[in-house]
């Protein structure tokens, strides 16, 4: 009976963990500047982290600032799962850095890092002032889309998820079928035999 239960055991972990095609699905994990941070000075570049090596021929990367301003700066350099983008930082305000790269199970696989610079780059000119002054962005809220201006390109929109690592539900997961099958294996060693 033991034999039986370590072979549907081992069964389970294997089809959680190399039969799922979420382990495929490629997420952020990580950029600097985090997202939602408030930096006074503008770094050289931006960098994003990913959970598994980025395909560089699917890979598309912008960089907008305060209006919608192109912040752009050259083409991304990748390093196994970690993406170097190039940018021209300006005036203070909201920057957007939108990504969307393939994965490896064919699913699309997009987002945006928000960071605020609030001390204006040197040299960098005032932000575009053809929009209505709106209230200065905090950390608690999102920063209001200036009128007339639609989001960012591979902005999040309502109702679209956010890119969450899936890996700490898969190790969740097979945590859980092992824990499970070592109380079974327990509780039938106990059991006294007739």
């Amino acid at each position: 009976m033991t034999k039986v239960l370590l072979a549907v055991t081992l069964g389970a972990l294997s089809a959680l963990l190399f039969g799922n095609p979420a382990w495929a699905h490629n997420s952020l994990t990580g950029s600097t500047p985090e997202k939602g941070a408030r930096v006074a000075e503008a770094p050289e570049t931006i960098t994003l982290r990913f959970l598994a090596k980025v395909n560089a021929e699917s890979l598309t990367v912008t960089v907008t600032g305060p209006g919608g301003a192109d912040a752009g700066g050259g083409a991304p350099r990748v390093k196994g799962s970690t993406v170097t983008v190039p940018w021209s930082p300006g005036a203070a305000g909201e920057y957007a850095v939108a990504y969307q790269l393939g994965s490896s199970d064919g699913h699309p696989i997009k987002g945006t890092v928000r960071f605020t610079l609030t001390e204006p780059a040197a040299g960098a000119t005032a932000a575009p002032t053809d929009a209505a002054p709106t209230a200065a962005p905090s950390a608690s809220a999102p920063a209001a889309v200036p009128t007339g201006a639609g989001p960012a390109p591979g902005a999040l929109t309502a109702g679209e998820p956010d890119d969450a690592p899936v890996w700490p539900w898969l190790v969740g997961a097979a945590v859980l079928v092992a824990a499970g099958a070592t109380g079974a294996a327990l509780l039938l060693r106990r059991t006294p035999r007739p």
